[in-house]
């Protein structure tokens, strides 16, 4: 079975989305396509194994609050 999710995050501004794109970056690449729209980072995580998925995207969510909790310390 291939699974295929999509995870939009949206800011206050463009500047922020990128900020958290290229934050989480090195850790994506290769394993998530991501991309900024305006103000908003968007996600797209593959894999043929949900338990793989699963756990990109609980990886995922908690660098993203790591992320707003050290923008907001800026």
């Amino acid at each position: 079975m291939h699974v295929k999710t999509k995870i939009t995050f949206t800011y206050q501004t463009e500047q922020l989305a990128k900020i958290a794109y290229h934050s989480l970056l090195p850790d994506n690449e290769n394993h998530i396509e991501s991309y900024v729209n305006d103000n908003q980072l968007t996600c797209i995580i593959e894999n043929e194994n949900i338990g793989s998925v699963l756990n990109s995207i609980e990886d995922l969510i908690q660098c993203e609050k790591v992320i707003e909790v050290t923008s907001e310390i800026v």
